[in-house]
């Protein structure tokens, strides 16, 4: 007599990876991650934590920061992080508002948080990249400002402490736990 099949078992369940990867396929998801990035590039000088961002894209805070990093390759919190030295970078190319107001009006609270992780970013001090980017500005007024923008994008693809650790040659101790 042959096996008889069971209808009513589960089927096995997927791993989380897996799962991650068929939401990401899901096209509303990515909609919703979209929506989500929007936002913070539209008013990235606000607290976007990602409580406040899994509520705009309707998923739970752990699924929208495991979707977005896959998504996007950077956590959202990084991502943020790129778009304020961006908007800051431009501000100190293009306007003469000082760097404290600079500091402010791109989301930062503290004006030293700002200067050192704008110099862990990209290499320089905020004083210093203005100068720089006025020394050059003949040559670089005919490129076009989009594309400015995207080769003068920050590098974020890992995480700050982690430069500042290699940088240092490891004497800043790890911290126990990884912030997104």
């Amino acid at each position: 007599m042959p096996a008889r099949k069971n209808h009513h078992a589960r089927p096995p369940a997927a791993s989380p990876v897996a799962r991650c990867a068929d939401a990401l396929e899901d096209p509303a998801l990515l909609r919703r991650l979209l929506r989500a990035r929007d936002r913070m590039d539209a008013a990235s000088h606000e607290a976007w934590p990602v409580k406040r961002l899994a509520e705009v894209s309707g998923v739970s805070e752990a699924h929208f920061a495991r979707s977005f990093k896959r998504a996007f390759g950077v956590p959202p919190h990084r991502y943020l992080l790129t778009r304020r030295i961006e908007q800051a970078t431009t501000l100190l190319r293009d306007t003469e508002l000082g760097v404290t107001d600079i500091a402010f009006a791109t989301g930062w609270e503290s004006l030293g948080t700002f200067g050192r992780i704008f110099r862990d970013i990209t290499g320089m001090s905020p004083s210093a990249m203005r100068r720089e980017s006025r020394e050059g500005v003949s040559a670089l007024a005919r490129v076009p400002a989009c594309v400015l923008k995207a080769a003068q994008r920050p590098d974020l693809t890992m995480a700050v402490l982690e430069k500042r650790r290699r940088l240092t040659q490891d004497t800043v101790r790890p911290s126990t736990k990884e912030v997104t």
